[in-house]
């Protein structure tokens, strides 16, 4: 079985991610090494597709709630977008155009 590989779209995004909370933090590498195993699309809670290719990890804990915006491209590969502190019920709007901005550039390289 091909494992998948995990990249980020820039080292900002890396960034972002190491300076989540650290319990988010932790939640969204569980989340990460499940999908190294089994692929990008874990399901409600974890993972929700977000039509044409765009999907979203949720990790959530008792320190809030975070999200990564992600997509996969060939050779299995998952790249992480962007990800953010979800403060409202809604996904705001801006943080998924600039998810949808990088996707784009990254299925166009």
């Amino acid at each position: 079985m091909m494992r998948w590989t995990i990249i980020f779209y820039n080292d900002r995004v890396a960034r972002e991610i190491r300076q989540l909370p650290k319990n988010i933090q932790a939640a969204f590498f569980r989340l990460v090494d499940t999908m190294k195993k089994t692929g990008p699309n874990l399901g409600l809670p974890h993972t929700k597709a977000m039509g044409n290719g765009l999907f979203e990890m949720r990790p959530k804990t008792s320190e809030g709630i975070g999200r990564a915006f992600y997509c996969t491209i060939v050779n299995q590969r998952i790249v992480i977008l962007h990800s953010f502190i979800k403060k409202t019920q809604k996904t705001p709007k801006r943080e998924r155009d600039k998810a949808q901005r990088r996707m784009k550039e990254v299925k166009n390289r």
